[in-house]
Formats: structure tokens, sequence, C-alpha cells
């Protein structure tokens, strides 16, 4: 059924959520390239970020190798149109960290927190409205929470000022018509715009991203050639592809797109996104995406089978913050064994 009078708003996470993959190590080169084709093909966000936000270059979420801060004034020297996204997580990025990114040139700020924990957010939120900042409320591990308690967080995040709340499928564990439930009973809820971001784990993430576009998600997340934590994100060049076929105005150009995707991105990849074991375990079991590179180190060095990992730390329900844990269950698999 077309819907060619649905506006949707694509925000393409290839600098942040591509950093995972990346180990936190592209150069200004690659973002400025990536940015300007972004640009060119007439994305209107984008995202440049630390894979964990603001001040997340550290010892334990992975040292960047060029600051973030230098990355979004490169990428916003290359725009001519495009919107420069920051991610944001409470007790990792501060107060300086997003008037810094604001001085380098974003314009939009997502600050992300667990599923549960929306309410630690309110100063963030209200100062990323103070700095005339776009305002999203990012709530991670969407899957590990009941749907009323979803929708509860969520509204709290709009009581605080956010423009957008966002479910997010950090694990990639949801299937479609999880995602159905969760958009559509916060759709029926809020009244600000509704996001969501999916993770390829199950092989879901466009899948799932219609789901939520049929519910009435209008802010939809990808990354070029699915460069992002474990098998990575929905795709954005097949995602524009796709809501194309249908109708959907996205303001992104096919070619253009397919372009900084093929010719740029490709180029620099360390390996393709595919769905490997540990992160279709991931998935499967619930466990953060950004998890799968500290457990593969992990593994490795203890001897056990990473998939071992990924399975404990589900039943464990490990979040966001808890990278210390992969290494304490790695050491306790190998002394049982």
């Amino acid at each position: 059924m077309k819907k060619s009078n649905t506006k949707l708003h694509l925000v393409d996470v290839t600098l942040r959520d591509g950093s995972h993959a990346m180990k936190h190590a592209f150069t200004e080169e690659q973002v400025r390239n990536v940015a300007r084709g972004l640009d060119l093909a007439g994305v209107e966000y984008f995202e440049v970020s630390h894979g964990d936000g603001l001040g997340g270059s550290s010892l334990q979420y992975g040292l960047s190798v060029v600051d973030e801060m230098k990355l979004i004034s490169a990428a916003r020297e290359e725009c001519k149109q495009a919107k420069i996204s920051v991610l944001l997580l409470p007790g990792i990025g501060i107060r300086e960290d997003l008037e810094k990114a604001v001085d380098a040139g974003a314009d939009m700020v997502r600050v992300a927190t667990h599923v549960t924990e929306a309410d630690v957010a309110k100063q963030h939120i209200e100062l990323g409205r103070k700095l005339g900042l776009k305002t999203v409320g990012f709530l991670m591990m969407a899957h590990m929470a009941p749907i009323g308690k979803l929708v509860e967080q969520a509204q709290l995040f709009e009581s605080y000022g956010a423009e957008v709340v966002y479910a997010v499928d950090s694990a990639g564990a949801l299937l479609p018509h999880e995602v159905k439930e969760r958009i559509g009973a916060m759709r029926q809820n809020l009244s600000c715009d509704i996001g969501f971001h999916g993770h390829n784990n199950l092989s879901l993430a466009m899948a799932n991203t219609m789901a939520a576009i049929e519910e009435g998600a209008t802010y939809v997340d990808g990354s070029l050639r699915c460069l992002g934590a474990g098998s990575g994100n929905t795709q954005t060049e097949v995602m524009v592809a796709v809501l194309d076929r249908l109708g959907y105005e996205t303001g992104v150009e096919l070619y253009p797109v397919m372009d900084v995707a093929n010719k740029v991105v490709a180029e620099f990849m360390p390996r393709p996104q595919e769905i490997t074991g540990s992160s279709l375990i991931m998935g499967y079991s619930g466990v953060y995406s950004s998890f799968l590179l500290h457990t593969e180190a992990a593994a490795k060095k203890f001897g056990v089978d990473e998939r071992d990992i990924l399975v404990e730390l589900g039943k464990r329900k490990a979040v966001g913050g808890q990278e210390d844990l992969i290494l304490e269950v790695a050491s306790a698999i190998a002394t049982n064994k």
C-alpha cells in the first residue's frame, strides 16, 4: 500500500554505531568522505560520536584514535544541508561534552538510557533544549521491559522536553510483532514523534523498521553497509530503496546513497557485517550489540567459547556499562571447565 503522503526522517548512524565495528578508529578523512556523501544524497541527519556517545573514549569502552569533537567539526565542514546528531549517555557524557559538540557543529542530541532509567536523563534533555538542539530520548534494550514500562519511560522523556522518543532494539532481539506492539503503544500514549533503531542480529532489522513505520514511527535509523555494533543496523541504502518502492517520502536519493555505501564505506570496513555465530547469539540471548568485540577478546584470552559467554550474559540480563562483567563471566566459564 502506497504511503506517499507520509514524511519519514532518516538518521544515518554509520559514523557513530559504526565506531564499534571500527574499534573507534575513524580517521578525519573517512568521516569527511562519508559526511560529504550523505549530504549529497540528501540524508537529513547523521550521527557522529564515539560508539558509546560523547565522552565514551576510555579504557572501559575503547579509546578513540581521533577526538570526536574534531570529527564532528570535520563533518560539519562537509555539509551543505545535512544536520549532525550526537549521542549522549548520562554517566558517560557530561554537560561540557555536549556544549563542545554544539560548538563543533551538532544540531541534534539523542540522550540514551536503559529502557527503565529515563529518569536519570531529565537534566540532559533540558540542556539539549536549552542549547537549541533537536532533542531526542533514546530507550535502549527495549526488549528488556514490559510494554507498559516502556510507555511509562517514554512519557517521562516526553515530559522532560524530548521532541522524539525512540524504542531501541540494542540487542537485535525483537521480532516484528513485538516491535509493532511497542511502537503502537507508544504512538497511542505520546504526543511527540516516535523513532526506532534496529540491529540485525536476527536478520530482522529491515522488517522491524517497516513494522515500526507501519505503527507510526517517523524517525528511523540506518547505517551504510550495515556498519554498526553486532551484525550492524538496518542498512541505510536498502531502507531508502524499500521506502521508495512503498512511496514514502524520505528526501534521500537512492543512487548517491548507494555510492557512498559502496565506494566509500565498503573500502574501509574491517570486515563484512555478516550475521556470525556470536552476533546471532546476541540477538537470540538479548545481549547488547556493542559487547561483540569485547566478548571476542575475552573468549580468546580465557580460551572459552564466546557463545557461552554471551548466553550467560543474557541470563544475567547484562546491559550497557557492564562491559567488565564480560571478563568475569569468561573467567568463571574457564574455571568451571
